[in-house]
């Protein structure tokens, strides 16, 4: 039954669309979000036409010009006085979003602010340089409704080292979390934080896993499978399961270099690679393991889907490709929803 996607309540694990506004040089930047300029991968009025209900929104602190490591893959660490200022007007952004919205967009603190009307928008810091090594500012961050952390972006910091982009490549590169990082999962375990695996390496994985075994699930908020494409990005089969174990989930990424086999950062790329890459989380982690992670905002989508106002026709290739409705049901909202309410009432 052909247009069933359409119906579906989706909630994505990943977008960049604060940073995108934050750098805009726009004044009215936060209110064309509102009114719908059509800039970018998302806006208000695009997200409310494609079902999206909900999404993590990411603040991310951009790497200096120039500070790329030789081979250009890798990028270096960020000082924490300039991410925590980058961090303040992202997360004032979403704020100030939350306040003129009339109701549409809405901060998520608690599992409940999840099934609204609006826009549920989880605030989630994308790399943990506006955090200091004494993790003085967890508890205001938590306060203005940081609900999801990712320890590292593709770089370096005091908590744990992220992968590069050198395509291909293993995850396992680099040393496992620092004793900074250590107690920064152990404080967002104790405050309900999801703790977020995307973009760490191999050996931090491994530690997040032996903190928090028993206790919240692992997530991915935005990767892939390794296996279909050998990114340092993706995730392997190993680290999969052990994802699927701890009842977490994978956001599959949408980006085109992180779907490729041949790693390409190219528009031209078959979204069924999206549907192939859940279908192997799928059979390795199982179903409840599968969710979206777009990166809107934040890379390159392959063409036929475009921008949020795709995202229905994507729902109907996971149909297409033999997932039914129930399945469809959890991969667009229900793992994610799961999966945040067993995380901040743990």
């Amino acid at each position: 039954m052909r247009g069933f996607a359409a119906r579906v309540r989706i909630f994505d694990g990943h977008n960049d669309a604060l940073s995108r506004l934050a750098t805009s040089g726009r004044p009215d930047a936060a209110a064309g979000f509102l009114a719908g300029d059509g800039e970018g991968h998302l806006d208000v009025p695009r997200a409310a036409a494609a079902g999206l209900t909900g999404g993590c929104f990411a603040v991310f602190t951009c790497s200096p010009p120039g500070d790329a490591y030789e081979d250009g893959s890798y990028f270096a660490p960020v000082q924490h006085a300039p991410a925590w200022r980058e961090a303040l007007v992202q997360i004032g952004l979403l704020l100030r979003l939350e306040r003129e919205s009339e109701g549409r967009v809405r901060v998520a603190r608690t599992a409940p602010d999840l099934d609204g009307g609006g826009l549920a928008a989880v605030l989630h810091l994308e790399g943990a340089e506006p955090i200091g090594p004494r993790l003085e500012e967890l508890e205001l961050l938590h306060a203005a409704g940081m609900r999801s952390l990712g320890l590292t972006w593709s770089r370096p910091n005091d908590f744990a080292t992220g992968v590069p982009f050198g395509f291909p490549g293993s995850p396992d590169q680099g040393p496992g979390l620092t004793s900074a990082g250590k107690a920064l999962v152990t404080a967002c375990n104790e405050l309900g934080v999801l703790v977020d695996v995307a973009h760490l390496n191999t050996r931090g994985f491994w530690d997040v896993h032996a903190l928090q075994d028993g206790g919240p699930p692992m997530v991915a908020s935005h990767a892939g499978a390794h296996a279909l494409s050998p990114s340092p990005r993706n995730l392997t089969d190993d680290q999969l399961r052990a994802i699927g174990e701890s009842g977490g989930l994978v956001g599959i990424n949408f980006h085109t270099g992180f779907l490729r086999a041949d790693g390409a950062d190219d528009p031209d790329t078959a979204q069924d690679l999206i549907v192939a890459h859940a279908a192997h989380v799928a059979e390795v982690a199982g179903i409840g393991a599968v969710a979206l992670g777009s990166d809107f905002d934040g890379a390159t989508m392959p063409a036929a889907l475009g921008d949020v106002a795709g995202l229905s026709g994507l729902l109907d290739a996971f149909r297409a490709a033999g997932f039914g409705e129930d399945e469809l049901e959890q991969i667009a909202r229900g793992n994610w929803r799961r999966v945040l309410e067993a995380t901040w009432t743990a």
